[in-house]
């Protein structure tokens, strides 16, 4: 990590409402989770006085059947952002150039610079055209946050190729693919795809993610991660929910249905993007966002201030909760 990047980097401002009174829809997890979860960590609880075993066999299997790979094509992780963080580390030296996609989770470039990198943004909707040639990473986003869209996985796989061609590193986040029904790129040549507990099973406080990557990446990957980096619970868990199969079938309608009906509500009112995640972003135009904010808030309803983006002035970032949850927001919104 460069220690003097440090010096200039803030945090970076993420969705998130701590008011137990309020709808959080700033921030984009499912509100439900698998069933058993919770007799799965207090099982794991209770072997937690050992340490975990380090080869995590059976997290990795559950991963591997997940997105379609070899199991020791996974590298379990504390969460997407420790992946993102260890492939950083290793694909960039002092100086090396990053393409980011921009508006786009804002961690990507703080972790490229931190890491001595250099982020180098380029229209997230012109993500596929760039030349990956004399750059170290390549960062895609599928379905896009805070935009919602999903990339065509052909289109990758092209991108993949140019960038195996010049000895350029892919790295797709597919924190958000669950909620779609396009097949992971995970085991494809010369790509990292991360992926996280996060969102489709709505636990993002447990930490639990991985990455996948094949070759001498993989190895360099695995070596390179720290030591029982996925605690006891995070991997009995995880493993548990990555065999419910039938619950993210089942969220993936949900979100499907109420993503559209919400759409249609707030675009008689407001411009909304077109999505295939668990997120809507609008443009309130001439309205003054800060009173949809506040107005949203009096009501009890916590919206993603999007404005936090680059590009993007005017704009609110809603998730897509339960049938009940939406109409609580759009009551809340007046639309």
């Amino acid at each position: 990590m460069d220690a003097e990047a440090l010096d200039d980097i803030d945090r970076v401002p993420h969705g998130g409402a701590t008011d137990p009174g309020v709808v959080d829809f700033s921030a984009n997890t499912n509100p439900e989770s698998p069933s058993g979860v919770t007799a799965v960590y207090d099982s794991a609880l209770s072997a937690s006085r050992r340490y975990p075993a380090d080869d995590y066999v059976a997290f990795r299997a559950a991963a591997a059947d997940y997105v379609d790979c070899a199991p020791a094509e996974v590298i379990p992780t504390a969460g997407a952002m420790a992946g993102m963080r260890l492939l950083f580390a290793l694909a960039l030296g002092d100086g090396d150039s990053a393409i980011v996609p921009e508006p786009s989770f804002g961690e990507y470039a703080r972790e490229i610079s931190l890491q001595g990198g250099r982020p180098v943004s380029v229209a997230h909707d012109a993500i596929l055209d760039v030349d990956p040639a004399d750059h170290a990473l390549v960062v895609v986003c599928t379905p896009n946050n805070p935009t919602g869209e999903l990339v065509d996985r052909d289109d990758l796989l092209r991108l993949a190729a140019r960038c195996r061609k010049v000895g350029t590193t892919l790295f797709v986040d597919e924190a958000f693919l669950d909620f779609t029904p396009q097949r992971s790129l995970a085991g494809e040549p010369g790509v990292v795809v991360a992926r996280s507990l996060t969102k489709v099973f709505g636990l993002p406080g447990l930490r639990a993610g991985f990455l996948v990557a094949t070759g001498t990446l993989r190895d360099r990957l695995d070596r390179g991660r720290l030591p029982w980096g996925l605690s006891t619970p995070a991997a009995a868990v995880g493993t548990h929910c990555l065999r419910r199969t039938e619950f993210v079938e089942r969220t993936r309608e949900r979100v499907a249905a109420e993503r559209e009906r919400v759409r249609e509500r707030l675009a008689a009112e407001w411009e909304v993007y077109p999505s295939d995640a668990p997120f809507l972003l609008f443009d309130t135009g001439a309205d003054d966002p800060d009173a949809v904010l506040a107005a949203a808030r009096e009501r009890g309803v916590v919206l993603r201030d999007a404005r936090s983006f680059p590009r993007l002035d005017g704009h609110l970032r809603t998730a897509i909760r339960r049938p009940r949850e939406n109409d609580r927001l759009l009551d809340a919104l007046g639309v």
